[in-house]
């Protein structure tokens, strides 16, 4: 019953691939360059992260997404540059995403703005060799040969995002959309199926407690595709700058249990993984996400700004 159930999600998702979220993801406190071109630099340090997630794991064409991130600043035209990755699968659809950022620095309070501009490339691609129906579990069919079902397909297009974020030594926020052009796919002729216009707003507060060993994160991520929207209110406790752990409740889907190290050589490590609390909860088995990054400090021009270690953002 799983595996066709399965199999009749996957065919749901035919019909709505280029209306989806942007790929899911939990950690999205290390994750912001994924969705928000503006926070490029703002670190004050050059930092590299790789994130995999495994998605609804035992669930026949369950998403697997892989990001990439690497950014740093340019103190000499105040000005932050990074590159983004992502390759995400779900089912028969495989997709490739790719910009380039680069975000204008202006001191604004403590802390600094970043106004972002993300340009890039999205490749969008399925093999219908790879689709099934319940019935080709019975007989074997080869849905491949259905004359009404695409052959397999891939489609390159220009991709752009927007966005700005601030950053203090104790606040975030940040602003943002992806796919400004709306990038249409033309598979079949007569059909021009469109990736839409996501939106994301993010905001986090750093809480010095008693303790000063302890600090508290309490942060909020909120997702929307013009039709949809989905929050994710975040907490995370942070302990000498080193061990942190967490806790995540996103709205209609999941909560999320968090831990993390960060090494005094600034290579962090993250852990998360999803209770999914929608009915799909007894087809699969929750989702894993592994995180690793590494940050170390450039030189800095002298400033009256001041920020937190980088260890953690």
């Amino acid at each position: 019953m799983r595996k066709v159930l399965g199999i009749a999600f996957i065919l749901l998702l035919v019909n709505q691939a280029f209306s989806q979220q942007d790929p899911q993801m939990s950690l999205n406190s290390f994750n912001h360059l994924a969705v928000n071109p503006g926070f490029a630099g703002l670190n004050q340090a050059i930092c590299v992260s790789a994130i995999n997630r495994n998605q609804w794991m035992g669930f026949e064409g369950h998403p697997l997404t892989t990001t990439f991130a690497a950014h740093m600043p340019v103190a000499q035209i105040n000005s932050g540059v990074g590159i983004n990755i992502i390759q995400d699968k779900l089912g028969f659809n495989k997709d490739f995403h790719m910009n380039l950022a680069y975000s204008y620095h202006l001191a604004v309070g403590d802390g600094l703005l970043g106004l972002g501009l993300g340009l890039g490339m999205m490749q969008k691609a399925f093999d219908a060799q790879e689709l099934k129906s319940p019935n080709s579990l019975v007989d074997g069919t080869n849905v491949y040969l259905d004359p009404a079902i695409p052959h397999s397909e891939s489609k390159i297009v220009f991709d752009a995002n927007f966005g700005a974020f601030y950053r203090s030594k104790d606040l975030y926020l940040g602003i943002s959309t992806t796919h400004l052009t709306q990038p249409q796919l033309k598979y079949e002729e007569g059909k021009n199926p469109f990736v839409r216009r996501h939106y994301y707003v993010t905001a986090a507060y750093f809480w010095q407690l008693p303790d000063p060993q302890f600090e508290l994160r309490p942060s909020l991520f909120v997702k929307f595709d013009g039709a949809t929207a989905q929050y994710d209110f975040n907490a995370i406790l942070l302990y000498n700058k080193q061990f942190w752990g967490g806790f995540t409740y996103r709205t209609k889907d999941a909560m999320t249990a968090m831990v993390g190290y960060n090494t005094q050589m600034d290579v962090g490590f993250g852990l998360a993984y999803d209770f999914t609390t929608s009915a799909l909860r007894q087809y699969e088995n929750g989702s894993l996400e592994i995180m690793v990054r590494y940050c170390f400090n450039v030189k800095k021009s002298k400033t009256t700004n001041s920020y937190k270690s980088v260890r953690f953002l």
